[in-house]
């Protein structure tokens, strides 16, 4: 796996771009846009989606899917509501036995779909593995240190793969609960929500402690009825990367979160942004999953019935509040 190919030249698909490179790989970015090609070709950046970061000069972009996909490995790094159609774009001149890196963290919209479920459509047969954990991109692009999760259900396939990315200021620990592993990355965004709300209306450092302990109550009860595993939930991919995206000044999601907190207007917070915020899309799809498996998710509907239906943020507060007392569980089932 000397030859990486990066499909996705946004922020972190930049940033795992400068991992690789620094862990001794052959680097190939493919970006949709040609300015980011340009400008990683030919000034070594990326101004567009990761200002002020040097990238070195060995990276490689193209905006030809093709030529990203003839490598040793590929990694997924586009937004989650569009990794099936790129899948299936990639399908044709991807070899069979080339392993895919899921790195996007989302539920599908409209099937409440898993990222490596959408993938094993679009890329029947071929290996995949899911890439986790707390990870601000301009961190991992600057070389500082970092700590994620590798989980892949064939132990082999997942150990070429960590041998590949980790080097000591990107540690990469291995699991076999990609279930786990992708549930974590994908509900701790709408969590940070949830969090960014809460302290855009000044409610305290306890508000924000209660939500994230029972936001990963939620996402436990979630993650263990589609077959994960506790102690995944517990580790970087799960609460790691929940606490820093609900508590990180750098978080999209938690400042999504807290403008709205501050009162201003979803479509204006939107129009201001050239990224993606995938806890808005994410909360709207984990609860027609999470209805059909009969686990309950209070905060995750508190998010959704705000950022997805319009509803006032005190009232929604208000309703969330009083709920009835319940026995404190490790997890939510119903």
């Amino acid at each position: 796996m000397q030859r990486i190919g990066i499909i996705g030249g946004g922020a972190w698909g930049t940033a795992l771009a400068a991992a690789a490179r620094r862990a001794g790989r052959d680097v190939l970015l493919w970006a949709r846009e040609s300015a980011v090609v340009e400008a990683i070709n030919d000034r070594h950046a990326n101004p567009m989606f990761l200002p002020g970061v040097d990238l070195d000069p060995a990276i490689r972009a193209t905006g030809d899917l093709a030529e990203a996909a003839d490598r040793d490995l590929l990694l997924l790094v586009v937004p989650a509501q569009h990794l099936r159609a790129t899948a299936a774009d990639l399908a044709a001149s991807m070899a069979k036995g080339i392993p895919a890196v899921i790195c996007a963290k989302g539920i599908e919209q409209g099937s409440g779909a898993l990222m490596s479920e959408a993938l094993a459509e679009s890329l029947p047969g071929r290996s995949a593995a899911v890439l986790s954990g707390p990870s601000f991109a301009a961190e991992v692009a600057r070389g500082l240190p970092t700590a994620l999760t590798l989980a892949c259900a064939d132990a082999g396939t997942g150990r070429a793969i960590v041998e590949a990315l980790h080097d000591p200021y990107f540690r990469i620990y291995q699991s076999d609960d990609p279930i786990g592993a992708q549930v974590g990355g994908a509900l701790k965004n709408v969590i940070a929500i949830a969090c960014g709300i809460s302290d855009g209306r000044r409610m305290g450092d306890n508000a924000r402690a209660a939500l994230l302990t029972r936001g990963a109550s939620e996402m436990t009860g979630f993650a263990l009825a589609l077959g994960a595993r506790p102690e995944t939930m517990m580790g970087l991919a799960g609460f790691g990367d929940l606490a820093l995206t609900c508590m990180g000044a750098q978080s999209r999601n938690r400042s999504l979160g807290f403008e709205l907190g501050e009162g201003r207007a979803l479509a204006d917070i939107m129009e201001e942004r050239n990224s993606v915020a995938e806890g808005m899309w994410t909360a709207a799809s984990v609860l027609a999953r999470a209805a059909k498996l009969g686990v309950e998710m209070p905060i995750a509907e508190a998010v959704n019935a705000i950022v997805n239906e319009g509803a006032d943020i005190d009232g929604t507060i208000r309703a969330l509040l009083a709920r009835p007392a319940a026995a404190e569980a490790p997890w939510a089932r119903g």
